[in-house]
């Protein structure tokens, strides 16, 4: 079952039964065209351990009727706002590509309020904040990106073989990447936590050494663990991310 946890914003999921007092909580941020329910799969192999919160972006799924939003500031600031109301224990941000940007500026509006702060914030599957992909734009080119979406294989193929469904998604894909595209960081963003990154050995849209450059955006410590596989490395979530990301959060070694 979901669950929708944050009023008035409606801006968090939670997968399954209710968590236990005073475990760990993991808000997770999906990537670009994607929604909560992407994380359900980890949700299921994280708890009762972990408490595990996803992002529902406006514009998919039940916020279907809502307005994308095109910019990572204001998508940033709702997610800020409805991450502000988690209640306070322990808290880690983790975001998967465009995600792992989301969960970045999450963090930053969250040390600069004084609000609840994390422990950690994971970041996955994309370069450091200042890494942009060179190139022509493709959030306003239909084509390019029904061909990226299949080629990294983060959407049902099913969905993308029926123009019906695909006109359904592509509103939120076009919102995400010209989002993603148009980032910039402001100069010299950092954050006061720790840093990991996550990378699927043969993720075709980032390199190590743009990942590593994350260590430049934290004034804590940082580091890097690679599995394999390509940029959705981690769907479904085999056994060696479990594991890790259960070291991660919970700060004890998997069992």
């Amino acid at each position: 079952m979901t669950h929708i946890i944050d009023e008035p914003t409606g801006s968090l999921r939670r997968f399954g039964a209710a968590p236990s007092h005073g475990t760990t909580t993991l808000v997770c941020f999906p990537h670009a065209g994607g929604s909560a329910s992407f994380f359900a799969p980890l949700a299921d192999a994280l708890t009762p351990g972990v408490t595990v919160l996803a992002a529902q972006y406006p514009g998919r799924q039940d916020r279907l009727a809502e307005p994308c939003l095109d910019a990572i500031g204001p998508l940033s600031d709702l997610m800020y706002r409805a991450t502000r109301a988690v209640p306070p224990q322990p808290l880690v941000l983790f975001g998967h590509s465009m995600g792992a940007i989301v969960a970045f500026e999450v963090a930053r509006r969250l040390e600069l309020d004084g609000g609840p702060q994390p422990v950690r914030l994971i970041v996955s599957g994309r370069g450091a904040p200042g890494r942009t992909r060179a190139g022509q734009p493709s959030w306003n080119n239909d084509t390019a990106l029904l061909e990226e979406m299949r080629s990294l294989g983060g959407t049902d193929v099913g969905v993308l073989d029926d123009p019906d469904l695909t006109e359904l998604v592509l509103p939120a894909m076009r919102a995400d990447v010209k989002a993603h595209e148009e980032y910039r960081p402001v100069p010299g963003a950092t954050v006061s936590v720790p840093i990991t990154a996550l990378l699927g050995e043969e993720d075709p849209t980032t390199s190590v050494e743009d990942v590593r450059e994350w260590d430049q955006h934290t004034r804590s410590g940082f580091d890097l663990r690679l599995f394999p596989g390509g940029h959705f490395y981690l769907s479904p979530p085999p056994h060696a991310v479990v594991a890790a990301l259960t070291e991660i959060v919970l700060g004890q070694n998997a069992r």
